[in-house]
């Protein structure tokens, strides 16, 4: 058996160790709860179509990092072999997590019902923007019309301009990857009790409101002006702000209780009482153009270093490149690279079950469908899958 296969088949370690669970190949926030899991220790079987769909963004293999930490394998989807195949895996799965639109698993004969009947203590997990039922849950969409009907969206920017596209971190991952991550592993646990299995309905929608819990709470309270770019931490104060410094690099200011914007303006070397009283919303303008331009006197880098060791809450705004360098992130280890792609190392960190290193993500071969099937169904039924075209 080849090389990568063999790597492949180590066995991942962490929490989740002996954990099983089928993913049908989706995109966005289904694989990256698959990830999640999958870098916790569990073992994730990835089931792509043999003509996968034209979705999402294109690169090569290696680089979609949301599939890495497991094995990916190609089966026909419309034929009742391979349907049969993949209910074989659910018979030996805690999970199987699906993105399609509602009704879809239901209509290739993988739906809940039948999942469930083959595996009474299955976990059925279902990734969708709008959830499984609602005026638009048989409509497409994408993150940034999740977080726009949300209220969300209509939060992020600056005062007087149009909201801000943010990147989809917010819906496909925060709302909708770490909640269906969640939600498997509530109904994982309570499987492990009761002997049951249960659908995971996770909807962007419904967790990108999850997230935005204490800005509703600070909205009914009458604490957030309904203007964004007017509050403190949407842009609106002087002391959550981003400066523009001398090299025209950015530093992140961000010290809102008194104590550490006390050191802010010790560091900066500004008197309070120039700026006026921190959170007394009419000395914000003026006292974000003194910040400015005491900010813009300095590059970034001579900033982040006055600043490296205080309790003033500025961080160098730092790309793509620059962030796996910084002293703490490589301390921490933070980043790792991987076949000579940078990665985000597995979160969190556990005492004792230590994680396993992510692996790259695998182009579908004849060898790692095997490899990844044995492990499953054993060798025999691999064989048997080969001779009737199942599988290549």
């Amino acid at each position: 058996m080849g090389g990568a296969a063999s790597k492949m088949s180590e066995a991942r370690k962490g929490p989740l160790a002996g954990i099983k669970i089928v993913e049908l190949a989706g995109i966005g926030p289904g694989p990256m709860c698959a990830m999640l899991l999958a870098d916790l220790g569990a073992t994730v079987l990835r089931i792509d179509r043999k003509q996968p769909a034209e979705l999402g963004i294109k690169r090569p293999t290696k680089y979609n990092l949301l599939l890495r930490s497991r094995k990916t394998i190609a089966l026909d989807l419309k034929d009742p072999q391979g349907i049969e195949t993949v209910l074989k895996l659910v018979e030996q799965a805690d999970g199987l997590l699906e993105g399609f639109r509602p009704g879809v698993t239901e209509r290739l004969g993988l739906g809940p019902d039948t999942c469930l009947a083959r595996n009474p203590r299955l976990v059925y997990g279902r990734m969708t923007g709008w959830g499984q039922e609602g005026p638009l849950a048989q409509t497409a969409g994408h993150d940034l019309g999740y977080i726009a009907i949300t209220g969300v969206l209509n939060a992020i920017g600056r005062a007087g301009a149009a909201p801000s596209v943010p990147l989809n971190l917010i819906g496909d991952y925060g709302g909708g990857g770490v909640y269906l991550a969640l939600g498997m592993l509530a109904a994982i646990l309570e499987a492990k009790r009761s002997g049951k299995g249960q659908v995971v309905d996770a909807a962007i929608v419904d967790g990108v409101a999850s997230l935005a819990t204490t800005f509703y709470g600070m909205h009914g309270a009458g604490m957030l002006k309904p203007d964004r770019g007017t509050n403190i931490t949407d842009s609106g104060s002087h002391f959550y702000e981003v400066y523009e410094c001398s090299d025209g690099k950015w530093l992140a200011v961000a010290p809102i209780e008194s104590k550490f914007y006390a050191e802010l303006l010790q560091i900066l070397e500004l008197d309070p009482k120039e700026l006026g009283a921190q959170n007394d919303p009419k000395n914000w303008p003026r006292a974000k153009e003194i910040v400015a331009r005491r900010i813009k006197s300095k590059t970034r880098d001579e900033w982040a270093q006055l600043f490296a060791t205080s309790d003033a809450c500025v961080a160098p705004v730092l790309d793509w490149a620059e962030a796996p360098e910084h002293e703490h992130l490589k301390a921490r280890g933070t980043f790792v690279e991987v076949d000579g792609v940078m990665h985000s190392a597995p979160a969190p960190r556990f005492s004792r079950t230590q994680l396993s290193s992510p692996t790259s993500p695998n182009d579908i071969s004849s060898d790692i469908t095997a490899a990844a099937l044995e492990e499953w169904l054993g060798s025999e039924q691999v064989a048997r899958l080969r001779e009737s075209k199942v599988i290549d």
